[in-house]
């Protein structure tokens, strides 16, 4: 007899014929009751046994974090707290947890800190919480290739060791083939990448966007969805050191086009989440209402987690420049009273965080797009606008969350991306291939990037980008 996942069984009426399970042990009560779950739900199954009639040696490994199979037949449950369960048959221990070990990790059946759970990522997704995270993930990355797919584009695998830097911003992980103590120098002591394996100086990737273009510019629509890294020292809530990208790239889309698409993606894969996984979302929602009840009043959340999904797919986003958006800021309450950490006095600041969730938060009370940046604080392959003072980028701002999505026209005439390029000192022999699009048959195209985790953490309401990924990388920490 095949095994039936617990998630289905739930799904099934009482009959007399038998069903197996197999799963974990949640928790053993009585010597009767066995909570067991096998990952498919973040509902438990429960078992329930004759212990009389079952052979001791058997019982004594009913333990907490035991993996077991179970054979019986499933009824209407006579108890509270569950619908259906098990009347037992059978038992098979496929593997035993010692009691006292178990007590010593974060399957024991105390409640832990979150940071205790990431010392222990290997076990942490046995837990509700890391279960309920991690099935949200799983759905959210079908969910982008889905909308993707229904709406004619094609994924595009890009390169993950690269000799370019997208972003021109230097802050990338080597790639090297070198003996690090015993490096070849060339004639200048400096060390010579001629000899390494790729022959020349290489890195790990921080976007896949130039490399979508060039796909872009003959397959129309693509998109990348996969691993970037970044060598920044953040240690933060909000930063990872390898994490995952969308990147979709259109042919013939200008801003505007490209604002539609975010906004559309966004509320697709939200509204994907909310329909597909609405037990682990209840879950959720209810862990962040109990962390509410111990905060001051003035911390605790004004939107539970459904609230707040509904809020970004019910709302239309608001389109705001960012000159717009600096005046705003310079004359608000909390600016003009010096509450901001980062006081804005003049068009040109690097918005931060407390400034675009209160644009989304306080003042517009919906999602925002802001579009128009100074070009000063972007790239060199966004489009330069005809006040050449500002570019055609757009970030979009979530509630509780900030910029969650950014992206730009790019600059498709060939003089203009020369110019910027030499002016951000950024080598056209590197990314002469680049130059070359501009070349052969350049036209209006656009694209964004979205940090996957970033869009897991304001789906599953959970505070630090860290819970969201199997095993994070941080700044000293490789564990795993």
């Amino acid at each position: 007899m095949k095994h039936t996942e617990i998630v289905h069984v739930l799904q099934t009426e009482p009959t007399i014929n038998e069903l197996k399970i197999r799963g974990w042990v949640r928790s053993f009560r009585s010597n009767r009751f066995i909570a067991v779950n096998d990952g498919s739900t973040i509902k438990n199954l429960q078992c329930v046994i004759d212990f009389e009639n079952f052979d001791q040696d058997i019982l004594k490994d009913i333990t907490t974090g035991a993996c077991i199979e179970i054979t019986g037949v499933l009824v209407k449950s006579q108890g509270q707290g569950q619908t259906l369960e098990v009347q037992v048959s059978g038992i098979v221990i496929l593997g035993t947890a010692d009691p006292e070990q178990v007590k010593l990790t974060i399957l024991s059946p105390k409640r832990h800190s979150l940071e205790k759970l990431r010392e222990q990522a290997h076990l942490r997704v046995r837990t509700n919480t890391f279960g309920a995270v991690m099935r949200l993930r799983s759905k959210l990355s079908f969910a982008v290739h889905e909308y993707f797919q229904k709406n004619g584009f094609n994924y595009m695998h890009t390169p993950i060791i690269t000799g370019s830097d997208a972003e021109g911003a230097g802050e990338m992980f080597k790639v090297s083939a070198l003996d690090p103590k015993n490096p070849p120098l060339d004639d200048k002591g400096n060390v010579n990448y001629k000899e390494d394996f790729f022959a020349k100086e290489t890195n790990l990737t921080v976007s896949g966007q130039l490399e979508a273009e060039t796909f872009a510019m003959g397959l129309g629509k693509v998109y990348t969805f996969g691993p970037t890294f970044r060598a920044e020292n953040s240690n933060t809530s909000r930063h990872l050191a390898e994490f995952w990208m969308i990147e979709p790239e259109v042919a013939f889309n200008d801003l505007a086009d490209n604002m539609d698409l975010a906004e559309d993606f966004i509320k697709y894969v939200i509204s994907y989440a909310l329909e597909n996984c609405q037990d682990d979302l209840a879950f959720l929602e209810q862990r962040l209402i109990e962390e509410d009840k111990s905060k001051p009043a003035v911390e605790r959340q004004e939107m539970t987690l459904r609230e707040k999904l509904h809020f970004v797919i019910d709302n239309n986003f608001k389109r705001v420049s960012y000159t717009e958006a600096i005046d705003i800021l310079k004359n608000c309450k909390p600016n003009k009273k010096k509450k901001f950490k980062y006081p804005i006095n003049q068009w040109g600041a690097d918005l931060q965080s407390e400034h675009e969730r209160f644009l989304v938060e306080k003042h517009f009370k919906c999602p925002v797009i802001l579009f128009d940046y100074p070009a000063t604080i972007k790239a060199f392959y966004m489009r330069l606008n005809e006040d050449e003072k500002t570019v055609r980028a757009m970030d979009v701002l979530f509630p509780g969350i900030g910029e969650i999505v950014g992206g730009s026209q790019r600059e498709e005439r060939y003089d203009v991306l020369k110019q910027k390029m030499k002016a951000m000192d950024i080598s056209e022999e590197e990314l002469y291939w680049y130059l070359d699009l501009r070349k052969f048959g350049t036209c209006t195209h656009s694209g964004f990037g979205l940090g996957f985790e970033r869009l897991v953490l304001f789906v599953t309401g959970m505070g630090n980008i860290r819970d969201v990924i199997p095993y994070p990388r941080t700044p000293g920490n490789a564990e795993f």
